[in-house]
């Protein structure tokens, strides 16, 4: 495979990676017209938040949705910045999966494979491999 599309596919990776993040966090603030939302409104993410995290008292669901939305953009411009890509992609990868498993349990497998939750976290943890490819 040729070096320029490999740091094509890197790219790629990062930027389909961010935008998702980024995309799901405008989301939860309105930034998105309604006909094209998931959530709308902070709220209504808080009572997915909910669902997907029944052990959880629900006095601790905001701060949840406070940490993984905080945790969503910093690694979205991480990724984008090129910054500490090994953590960042072991961090994105297990947020990803993290939300994944949560969603299994809470409403179903379907939900996650539907939503290419698991190939998303599986994308970010293949930066790793890119990094690795660097330090050869």
């Amino acid at each position: 495979m040729s070096e320029i599309f490999k740091t094509i596919l890197e790219w790629f990776l990062r930027i389909s990676l961010s935008l998702g993040f980024l995309s799901a966090s405008a989301d939860r603030f309105g930034f998105w017209p309604p006909e094209m939302s998931t959530w709308g409104h902070w709220q209504s993410f808080l009572d997915y938040t909910a669902v997907l995290n029944p052990w959880f008292p629900t006095s601790f669901i905001p701060i949840i949705g406070a940490i993984v939305t905080a945790l969503e953009i910093a690694l979205a411009l991480a990724l984008l910045l090129k910054l500490e890509t090994r953590i960042t992609a072991y961090s994105s990868g297990l947020l990803l999966l993290i939300f994944g498993i949560s969603m299994a349990f809470a409403i179903g497998i379907k939900a996650p494979l539907d939503y290419s939750v698991f190939s998303a976290s599986a994308a970010a943890f293949s930066l790793l491999l890119f990094e690795n490819r660097k330090k050869k």
